[in-house]
C-alpha cells in the first residue's frame, strides 16, 4: 500500500557531509508528519529530526545546529542534510512517516498509519 525507500547513506570522515533521502509511494493521500530516526546495535530507535505538515521542525539536542531536515510534498519526498558529522552519528537511519491512506476505489482517504523505510547505514570514520 505505502513504501518508503531510504537512500545516501554511507562512509564518511568526521567533519564531513551527507544528505539522505527518503520517498514514498503507494495510495497516499497525505504525508503529515515526516522523521528520521537512528539505531545502534543493541540499542533503541531514537528520533533524530522530525518535520510537520507545516514545516514546524524538532531535532535531538545532538543533532541541532548540524542536521536539517527538509520536506518537497509535491515530490513525497523529504530528506536529512547532516553536517559536521562525528562517529557518534555512527547507525541505520530510518525515516518514518504518519500517512493519511487513499481509498483503493476513489481519491477519498482512508485512515492513518505510521510506515518506516528499510534503513541506510551511516558510518563515520574518526
Amino acid at each position: 500500500q505505502v513504501q518508503l525507500v531510504e537512500s545516501g547513506g554511507g562512509l564518511v570522515q568526521a567533519g564531513g557531509s551527507l544528505t539522505l533521502s527518503c520517498a514514498a509511494s503507494g495510495r497516499i493521500f497525505s504525508i503529515n508528519a515526516m522523521g528520521w530516526y537512528r539505531q545502534v546495535p543493541g540499542k533503541q530507535r531514537d528520533l533524530v529530526a522530525t518535520i510537520t505538515s507545516s514545516g514546524t521542525t524538532n531535532y535531538a539536542d545532538s543533532v541541532k545546529g548540524r542536521f536539517a531536515i527538509s520536506r518537497d510534498n509535491a515530490k513525497s519526498m523529504w530528506y536529512l542534510q547532516m553536517n559536521s558529522l562525528k562517529p557518534e552519528d555512527i547507525g541505520v537511519y530510518y525515516c518514518n512517516a504518519h500517512i493519511t491512506l487513499k481509498s483503493a476505489y476513489s481519491d477519498s482517504p482512508t485512515y492513518q498509519a505510521a510506515f518506516w523505510g528499510q534503513g541506510t547505514q551511516v558510518t563515520v570514520s574518526s
